[in-house]
């Protein structure tokens, strides 16, 4: 007998991922995927073995074998002082790994609620942030910065992440044209012998089944350095994919072994992360919220990523809330539980708002607490000594009770939880404190956390040398 129950969902059994597997193949050899840039059509070219003269390219089945066989099927990635951070793949599901960001163009002040454009000081205070929060151990493009050039802000965003947190990076690129000064920048500050496993280079086609220009650039730059690359697509289902599941499943799942095709003819054995960011769309709202299927197709997606053996990417529920309130915390909760879970590998995008707009700390802050629930509910039931538990019961004898027992005062332990963001209390404690809510609780423990946030001791060092950099970047493009 197992010592521990541990609870888990199955989605998809072996025939179902073979029929949707089936289905992506069939995408792919007839209708086939818009590649838009011509250095990734002469490469889908010489392995086909046709032409490159149409956009379209139809990729056969054993060629996508091929590159499913080719990709690693683990992955271990460091943080940026060579200590090993966390892993992903085959050997590794059900251990998902989280992170903060991504890409907001705004920030959610914790004191006001109020709404503001991101900055770069709201990137280095959200990345000590991620520093801080035990339960992440990623740190995703935050923002994108409003007080500097679009031009730079890759080079700033990617400095100020860089210089405030030691974690895990997960690095998307805005500009296309900054992909190598961006690279440049990291060797110049990167040390440590596993520079090319603390970072991760993040990249979206565009759906439906384009491989656009900027993200096969950004592929040939992180495979040629070394870099994991996560190729992860965005579906609006209704919109961009199909309205039924199995149809939006099947494009995405094609979609995804088409970038892993691509990754593979670039260079046989590129490490790669493959998943979706499923979403719905509203027609009657014009907005993109999670709904009960999304979250079904990014178990789905994680499932088909363990069938073939590869490390999975997924979505973190972050989005559809106004602040730290009810509305985020729905699609928290039924994300961070589905995928702990499932087989769901990275969610790196936690703490945004109003669609992904706004990152919110308030948020991050909540679901760290999320997160650590979901972590000890997945931990199961232990099975093993009962003996112990049966002496203490023969003890106790009928009528009795287990207050002072040696295992309920060892178990009593658990519940000092110090960082616990809201303590219990009576009803009469409740209305002695003048009836506060929950939200003035959460504002108070976020404001004491923030304030209390400092830089790693290199940080200094970090952005001087890395300013100096960007400096020198700009005047020889000037």
């Amino acid at each position: 007998m197992k010592e521990n129950a541990i609870p888990e969902i199955k989605l998809l059994d072996e025939e179902q991922q073979s029929f949707i597997h089936n289905n992506s193949l069939q995408i792919l050899s007839r209708t086939g995927v818009k590649v838009e840039s011509v250095v990734a059509r002469d490469l889908f070219a010489k392995a086909i073995g046709t032409g490159q003269d149409s956009e379209r390219v139809f990729i056969p089945a054993d060629l996508v074998e091929w590159a499913i066989q080719s990709a690693p099927s683990n992955l271990t990635l460091f943080d940026r002082n060579g200590k090993e951070a966390f892993r992903l793949g085959a050997d590794y599901t059900g251990n998902t790994v989280f992170g903060i960001g991504v890409t907001n163009t705004h920030y959610q002040d914790y004191t006001t609620d109020r709404v503001l454009p991101f900055t770069r000081e709201h990137m280095k205070t959200s990345s000590r942030l991620g520093d801080a929060l035990s339960e992440f151990d990623v740190v995703s493009t935050v923002g994108i910065p409003s007080d500097v050039t679009p031009e730079v802000a890759d080079l700033y965003g990617t400095l100020d992440m860089y210089a405030n947190t030691s974690k895990t990076l997960v690095i998307l690129i805005m500009d296309d044209g900054s992909i190598s000064s961006v690279f440049d920048l990291i060797s110049h500050l990167n040390t440590n012998p596993y520079d090319n496993s603390s970072f991760i280079t993040y990249v979206n086609p565009v759906t439906p089944l384009i491989l656009n220009d900027g993200t096969v650039q950004k592929m040939i730059h992180s495979i040629e350095l070394g870099y994991p690359v996560a190729f992860s697509n965005y579906s609006m289902y209704g919109a961009t994919t199909p309205a039924p599941a199995v149809g939006t499943l099947s494009l995405m799942n094609a979609e995804l072994l088409a970038g892993l095709v691509l990754s593979q003819l670039i260079r046989e054995g590129a490490p790669m992360i493959l998943g979706s960011l499923p979403a719905s769309f509203d027609m009657t709202t014009m907005t993109s919220p999670f709904t009960p299927q999304t979250f079904l197709l990014n178990l789905a997606c994680a499932e088909m990523m363990d069938h073939y053996g590869l490390p999975h990417c997924g979505t973190s529920g972050s989005g559809a809330g106004w602040g730290a309130d009810l509305p985020a915390a729905d699609m928290l909760w039924m994300n961070h539980l589905t995928s702990c879970l499932g087989k769901v590998g990275l969610a790196p995008f936690v703490g945004s708002n109003f669609e992904s707009l706004a990152f919110s700390p308030a948020m991050a802050i909540h679901s760290n607490q999320i997160i650590r629930q979901v972590r000890e509910f997945t931990r199961g039931i232990g099975l093993e000594n009962f003996s112990e538990s049966f002496s203490e019961i023969m003890k106790a004898g009928p009528g009795g009770n287990f207050l002072t027992s040696e295992q309920t005062l060892k178990e009593m332990e658990s519940f000092k939880k110090p960082d616990n963001i809201w303590q219990g209390m009576t009803v009469e404690k409740w209305e002695n404190e003048g009836t506060p809510k929950a939200s003035e609780r959460l504002k108070k423990y976020v404001r004491a956390l923030m304030n209390s946030l400092e830089p790693p001791d290199d940080c200094d060092r970090i952005m001087d040398k890395g300013e100096k950099m960007i400096r020198k970047m700009i005047g020889k493009k000037s």
